[in-house]
């Protein structure tokens, strides 16, 4: 079993965040963003499957929304309320020696403001956003809702997202299937299996095989909903050529959605319009 020092630290993926983020045109989401990464750093499914403690997330994954963190801090990225991150003006004219100098230049902006604010002496700058914190806090109350609440749950997600027939199944030896439901999209309608997992571990790719084995002849789309992480393989397994595609949403994709469909979030926001011309010369 691979130990906590095999997932390289949080700094290590300043530079790679970058530069793939120049690769793919200046933005990626959070799905992207981990899986290209940690290719392009060689990081195996191994290193990939190492969990960060409870919190239903990878370490690979808890240490890259710290990098994205300090990056945010520097004026390197931004990120949108939809978890789209962007590269900005300044991002992308740092050069490797800049970025190498991002995790001092923060630690060092923390102490003066801890010492402007006369604060208590502290050994290490605080590892806690606040987009780390409500992630987290929210994916625990997930992992401690019971299995029926849970799916419950799920059933009122699909609904808010514009699902009708949705229904819980939980029917034990069904191949995994929770519930079914019919998405409407124009003149379209898709008839959904669904699978919810009240995980903090990772899900592999026998559990997307076997979904899908149960899906065949019974529905047009597959979608797995977990309060955890899918591994690397299970990704490839759900999108593998020749099968039918899976949707898998993440622990941390569910808390952006719940946040997006204000189910059990709350999100205060202060309207201020203004134009970016810089945003526009980036294309």
């Amino acid at each position: 079993m691979p130990i906590i020092t095999e997932v390289p630290s949080y700094d290590a993926y300043l530079l790679p965040i970058v530069e793939r983020l120049k690769v793919h045109g200046g933005s990626m989401t959070i799905e992207e963003m981990v899986d290209d990464v940690a290719q392009a750093m060689g990081l195996t499914d191994d290193q990939r499957a190492i969990e960060h403690g409870e919190t239903g997330r990878s370490e690979v994954d808890y240490r890259m929304a710290w990098a994205r963190t300090y990056l945010k801090k520097a004026g390197a990225l931004e990120n949108s309320a939809r978890g789209v991150w962007r590269l900005t003006a300044k991002g992308a004219a740092m050069t490797p020696d800049e970025i190498g100098a991002i995790r001092q230049q923060v630690h060092q902006a923390y102490a003066a403001q801890r010492a402007a604010k006369k604060a208590s002496a502290q050994s290490n700058p605080p590892e806690v956003t606040q987009e780390l914190t409500w992630v987290e806090q929210l994916l625990k109350q997930l992992s401690d809702m019971p299995p029926e609440a849970f799916e419950r749950l799920c059933q009122r997600i699909l609904r808010e997202s514009g699902f009708t027939k949705v229904e819980v199944t939980g029917r034990s030896g069904d191949g995994g299937i929770d519930g079914t439901g019919v998405l409407r999209v124009n003149l379209l309608s898709f008839h959904v299996l669904f699978q919810s997992k009240r995980w903090k571990g990772s899900v592999g790719a026998s559990v997307v095989r076997d979904f899908r084995g149960a899906m065949v002849g019974r529905a047009d789309k597959g979608l797995i909903i977990t309060t955890g992480t899918f591994t690397p393989d299970a990704r490839r397994e759900a999108t593998r050529d020749g099968a039918p595609a899976i949707d898998l949403v993440d622990g941390e994709g569910l808390c952006e959605l719940l946040k997006d469909l204000r189910v059990g979030v709350n999100v205060r926001m202060v309207e201020e319009i203004t134009i970016d011309e810089g945003a526009f010369a980036a294309f």
